[in-house]
């Protein structure tokens, strides 16, 4: 039997970075005990994003490169799944083009979600795509608030040649609640974080961060790569002086770039650290949530043979730094404001045409003519060859990870948009196949004829009504 283990990492993090200056600069006068998380940014997911399209981003940024035909199962771990009796990870799935005779799972409910979802895959013997995603709601003026940031990753996880082995794993399961959230609500309810600290990542990690060293034969000063996803600043440091861990190989926590991110910080810093990792780095793992989840792993001599992806530095490079704290108030649903009567009709989805147009608007299939090479988006049983309308002569070709370029571009400030004005166009895909659609993530004059383009899986419209949100893809500058 082969392998098994990671065979390949990605992450995604949002385009906008919202100072926390700017947070506290609105709520300093009623929150002034927070002046000292005032520094550095957060990121921040646009309007038109949720746990799915992040997740299937960073899908993509650890695909890339890999035949998607073998992965046999999709998970996302999430506590913010958009969908409670919808199969999140059936969109992730779809979004991907990956054949129907693929299972999928949703797990949720723990901030140990990520990680046991990973520990499951890395247990069985099936090429699992492993997801997890976070976009958190904080209460305005709240601690957490300034701490949490949204992000995602993704690991494949099979065998073959992994770039990383599972060593050695420790999981610890007790009741002990340090903030909660009830199902349905908005917001998370936060205990002391002093008590947390002491009495929850002190007591319940350290014997358990020592019984898997001894379950691998190993010593603290033996471990590489130190990853304690925790907002609580020094604790990371103090776990790691109690096992034995060196200082230098506790793993930066991404708190000034990027923020924490919930149950999916884990995957992102297991991400970040395998970017720079050497051949035989150990990397401990250690995730908290009731109890937790401890993971050991060996790094191989094929992950300098790990094509080169994005990943957690070249998703943080991308950025367009923001003040306007009003706007994410608005886009999370904090910030009540008048949009007018153009925002007020049906977006009802006819699940119908949905169910039988899937592929093109969930995994952006287009068709090209295998007579005339013609490629075109939609797909339809005649070709829009001007010279040749053949008919019968279509197959699938998948357009999502074809560059693109503008053709044409409006700036629409009078159809309602959540972040005016709205742009839209006509786009050319290289190789052929033209598409008008929607742009997201441009500023100002970045949007020009001409401009590189990356199709991104975005939310196009949100069903009030029915509290339904419909995909589709959109573009993006290219990077």
């Amino acid at each position: 039997m082969s392998d098994f283990g990671i065979l390949a990492f990605g992450a995604y993090v949002p385009i906008t970075r919202l100072q926390r200056s700017a947070i506290h600069a609105t709520n300093g006068w009623f929150a002034g005990g927070l002046g000292g998380l005032a520094k550095g940014e957060k990121a921040v997911a646009n309007w038109d994003e949720d746990s799915v399209t992040m997740a299937v981003e960073a899908a993509r940024d650890a695909l890339d490169g890999v035949d998607r035909a073998s992965v046999e199962r999709v998970v996302i771990a999430s506590t913010t799944l958009p969908f409670a009796d919808r199969q999140n990870a059936g969109i992730v799935k779809e979004a991907l083009n990956l054949p129907d005779a693929v299972g999928a799972m949703d797990v949720t409910g723990s901030q140990r979600a990520a990680t046991s979802a990973l520990l499951v895959a890395l247990e069985g013997r099936t090429t699992t795509l492993v997801c997890a995603a976070e976009i958190a709601t904080p209460r305005p003026a709240s601690e957490r608030e300034m701490t949490a940031g949204d992000a995602a990753a993704a690991l494949l996880i099979g065998g073959g040649t992994p770039i990383a082995k599972l060593v050695a794993s420790q999981s610890v399961t007790v009741d002990f609640v340090d903030h909660f959230r009830e199902a349905g609500a908005a917001h998370d309810y936060d205990w002391e974080a002093r008590w947390v600290r002491d009495e929850g990542f002190a007591r319940i990690m350290t014997p358990a961060i020592a019984a898997l060293l001894a379950k691998a034969g190993i010593e603290g000063d033996a471990i590489d790569h130190f990853i304690v996803p925790v907002a609580v600043k020094g604790v990371p440091e103090m776990l790691a002086k109690k096992a034995g861990v060196s200082d230098a190989a506790v793993a930066d926590g991404l708190t000034a770039t990027l923020g924490h991110a919930g149950a999916a910080h884990a995957l992102v810093m297991l991400a970040a650290a395998l970017e720079g990792a050497k051949p035989g780095a150990r990397i401990l793992l250690a995730s908290f949530g009731q109890g937790c989840d401890l993971l050991l792993f060996e790094v191989t001599d094929a992950i300098g043979s790990v094509k080169s992806r994005l990943g957690v530095s070249g998703w943080l490079a991308r950025r367009i730094e923001s003040a306007n704290y009003a706007k994410y108030l608005f886009h999370r649903g904090l910030l009540h404001l008048d949009r007018g009567m153009r925002a007020e009709h049906d977006s009802k989805t006819a699940l119908t045409a949905l169910w039988r147009n899937r592929k093109a608007v969930l995994g952006l299939v287009g068709g090209r003519c295998t007579k005339t090479g013609t490629v075109q988006f939609p797909k339809s049983e005649v070709s829009v060859n001007a010279n040749d309308y053949a008919v019968g002569t279509q197959e699938d070709y998948p357009l999502a990870e074809v560059s693109a370029k503008v053709l044409t571009w409006t700036a629409d400030a009078l159809t309602y948009s959540s972040d005016p004005p709205s742009y839209y166009g006509n786009i050319d895909f290289d190789g052929g196949g033209r598409m008008m659609t929607e742009f997201t993530d441009f500023t100002g004059g970045a949007l020009d004829v001409g401009a590189d383009l990356r199709m991104m899986f975005r939310i196009k419209a949100y069903d009030e009504n029915r509290r339904f949100r419909r995909y589709f893809w959109k573009a993006a500058p290219a990077f």
